[in-house]
């Protein structure tokens, strides 16, 4: 693949992987990125996965065209982009790594070195010209590891955006860029909204007219798309309309009280009404629908004299990715003193700017004549413009 006429890409697909980091899904397999800037000098940009090594040395080697590389920047140091730096630097001895100083000082924990003897440490503003080709690194701390850095490129106006911009699956799959960025967005890089900010506001001073990331396609075309995107989720504001109902249900009463509030909310008008049943939905999905949509409601069980082990996993995807700027409804069912209203309240008392609605259905066992009214209140409620 050709980004421009002297940026190639080399990356790989994996269609191996099932869980992305351990706990991702991912159907359509996942892309590690790495591109080579053929110039007086020469670029490789990050390497690929360990399982991939040998596929992505014989590209690179294809696309050098009997070269030898200059350099080997290093912006990432998570295994899925940094695990083949070693046998890189083993194949091609005169190769010198760039790289942040804690990216450095990860290598010596990955590798047993830090190429103290082939290396230039880089930081803000640093640049590394390869001919025609000058980079700037910019720093980009906790987004979403402390060494990462991105890379622009003022002759192709090119900005190599480490994980930012990334998305989940391969790149021989055709599938919507938001759904899968958004995912793994939310899930991976969520909590770090303010330094995606902060990188945000750097990148708003440079002309770019590629972003090629580490996952997912090189973006060549409305960008402005792209980065709004990214604005919205890294600021946390709600991106759509719409009503998330995230339940856990025992024995079917309180998945009956789900069932009645969606129709409810569908009857009143309401855009968009998404249930996920937390015990068999992707965790992910859920929580992706989440932070896209404006209001939540939280239904489940007493249990323990707590709350059903599902939600409690929910909400804390919630709150570790700093949940905020929303309208929260709650749904709780006991037999005999029901407490999960009071616990999903306390798990949320530190996100910010969060409102909860009037009414609260509380379910004795089964639906009765009053939660079924306090589902009607909470339904309009729900289905009210927000002020």
């Amino acid at each position: 693949m050709t980004v421009t006429n002297d940026i190639k890409y080399i990356g790989v697909n994996d269609h191996q992987v099932d869980l992305f980091e351990g706990q991702y899904v991912v159907p359509n397999g996942m892309a590690y990125n790495s591109y080579v800037i053929l110039d007086q000098k020469i670029a490789v940009m990050d390497t690929v996965d360990i399982h991939f090594t040998q596929e992505w040395l014989d590209k690179l080697e294809n696309a050098l065209a009997g070269r030898k590389p200059d350099y080997l920047i290093v912006q990432h140091m998570e295994p899925d982009h940094s695990a083949s730096i070693n046998v890189f630097l083993n194949a091609y001895p005169e190769a010198v790594v760039v790289a942040s100083a804690k990216a450095f000082a990860m290598m010596k924990n990955f590798f047993g070195t830090d190429y103290a003897d082939r290396r230039v440490v880089v930081g803000e503003g640093d640049t590394l010209s390869l001919g025609k080709h000058t980079l700037t690194f910019v720093t980009a701390p906790m987004v979403h590891w402390p060494e990462v850095i991105v890379t622009y490129d003022s002759y192709d106006k090119v900005l190599f955006s480490a994980d930012g911009f990334g998305k989940f699956g391969a790149l021989d799959v055709e599938e919507d860029w938001a759904n899968e960025a958004r995912r793994y967005y939310i899930g991976i890089v969520g909590k770090y909204g303010p330094q995606v900010q902060a990188l945000l506001k750097k990148a708003a001073g440079l002309d770019i007219q590629i972003i090629a990331p580490l996952h997912g396609p090189v973006l060549t075309e409305n960008l402005g798309y792209y980065i709004n995107l990214y604005d919205i989720w890294s600021s946390y504001k709600v991106e759509s309309e719409g009503v998330v109902i995230a339940y856990t249900s025992v024995y079917g009463n309180t998945k009956a009280a789900v069932e009645l509030l969606a129709r409810k909310l569908e009857e009143k008008g309401c855009p968009k009404v998404v249930v996920h049943d937390l015990a068999r939905c992707d965790m992910a999905e859920a929580v992706e629908d989440a932070f896209r949509c404006g209001k939540l409601v939280l239904a489940t069980t007493t249990y323990n004299g707590d709350i059903f082990p599902f939600m409690k996993e929910f909400i804390h995807h919630l709150t570790e990715r700093n949940y905020q700027n929303r309208t929260i409804a709650l749904m709780e069912n006991g037999s005999w003193a029901p407490v999960a209203a009071k616990v999903m309240r306390g798990m949320l008392e530190k996100s910010k700017n969060i409102t909860f609605t009037d009414t609260t259905v509380r379910i004795l066992s089964a639906l009765s004549d009053d939660s079924v009214a306090q589902i009607e209140a909470q339904a309009s409620e729900l289905c009210a413009p927000v002020a």
